[in-house]
C-alpha cells in the first residue's frame, strides 16, 4: 500500500493514520478488502486502514481548517467514500451513501443529512457556514443524531419516559435523552446474534431451525419509530445540550452507506 501522500493529508488536519496489510484467511468475511477504523495508542487516537488486496486510496478533499477530509478507496468497481475529521472531542469515521455524488467535504456533510433535516434547512432558510454548526435554525446536532424542533406538541406524563437511550443498531455508545416519547414503528425481535432485528416470521423460522435459539434473551423493540426527545441529551463523548422544548430526532444517513450497511436505526 502506497500511503506516504495519503498519510501527508491525514496529517494536515492534525491526525495520525497507521496502515497495515493482513493475508486473506485473517478476515472473518470476504466481502471487503480494506476497513477503516479509529484506534487509539498511548499518543491517542489514530486512523487505522487494513487491507488484505490491492485497492486505491484518494483524497479527494482536504479542509485543514475544519480538520477533516473526503477518502475515496476503490475495490475493483466500487468506489466507498468516507468523511474522516474531528468532531468536538474525537475522530471519527463516517461511509457516505452511494447515491449521493459527493466529491468535497461539504457534499459529504450535506450527503450525511436525512431528508428531513433538509427540508428543515430550506424551510428556515439555513445558508453558508450556518449549515455546518451544531446548533442553527433548522436543528441540533450531538454526534451522529440530529433535533428537529417540534411546534405544538404536547405529551402526557405518562407516556413521556425518563432517561431513554439512543443507539443504533450496531450498537455503541447510546446517547441518552432526559424525556423521550416514542410512536409507531415495526416490532421486531432483537438479541445480541440479530442486533437489527427480525420481524415475526424471521424470528419464529430461526427458532424453529436452532432449539438453542429460544434462550438468546430476545426482546421486542421497535425499528424505525417517530422519537422525540426533550431536556438534557448526553454522551460521554460530547457537550451535553439541553432541549427546552419536545423534538423530533432523526439518525444521519451513513447506514444508507455500502459500508455501514448493517446498521439501522432501533430505539
Amino acid at each position: 500500500m502506497k500511503t506516504a501522500l495519503i498519510n501527508n493529508k491525514f496529517v494536515r488536519i492534525g491526525a495520525r493514520l497507521k496502515t497495515r496489510e493482513q493475508p486473506p484467511n485473517r478476515f472473518r468475511s470476504a466481502q471487503t478488502l480494506v476497513s477503516l477504523d479509529i484506534g487509539e495508542d498511548r499518543h491517542g487516537e489514530f486512523f487505522e486502514i487494513t487491507q488484505r488486496g490491492e485497492v486505491e486510496l484518494q483524497v479527494l478533499d482536504l479542509q485543514p481548517g475544519d480538520r477533516h477530509l473526503l477518502l475515496m478507496i476503490r475495490e475493483n468497481d466500487k468506489k466507498d467514500k468516507y468523511l474522516c475529521g474531528h468532531d468536538e472531542r474525537h475522530w471519527f469515521v463516517a461511509g457516505i451513501p452511494e447515491s449521493a455524488p459527493v466529491g468535497t467535504v461539504r457534499q459529504a456533510k450535506e450527503a450525511l443529512k436525512p431528508r428531513e433535516v433538509q427540508m428543515a434547512q430550506a424551510r428556515k432558510r439555513v445558508a453558508g457556514k450556518a449549515r455546518n454548526r451544531r446548533k442553527n435554525a433548522a436543528y441540533v446536532r450531538q454526534g451522529e443524531w440530529f433535533f428537529l424542533p417540534v411546534e405544538n406538541l404536547t405529551v402526557a406524563d405518562s407516556f413521556a419516559l425518563r432517561n431513554e437511550p439512543l443507539v443504533r443498531g450496531n450498537g455503541g455508545k447510546p446517547h441518552w435523552a432526559e424525556y423521550c416519547y416514542r410512536t409507531g414503528g415495526e416490532p421486531v425481535y432483537v438479541c445480541a446474534q440479530h442486533r437489527n432485528g427480525v420481524d415475526l416470521s424471521q424470528y419464529r423460522k430461526i427458532l424453529s431451525r436452532n432449539e438453542k435459539a429460544k434462550h438468546w434473551n430476545w426482546r421486542i423493540m421497535q425499528r424505525n419509530p417517530d422519537v422525540y426527545v426533550r431536556g438534557r441529551i448526553r454522551h460521554p463523548d460530547h457537550k451535553t445540550i439541553t432541549l427546552h422544548s419536545w423534538h423530533r430526532v432523526v439518525m444521519n444517513t451513513e447506514h444508507q452507506s455500502r459500508a455501514m450497511r448493517n446498521v439501522a436505526f432501533l430505539d
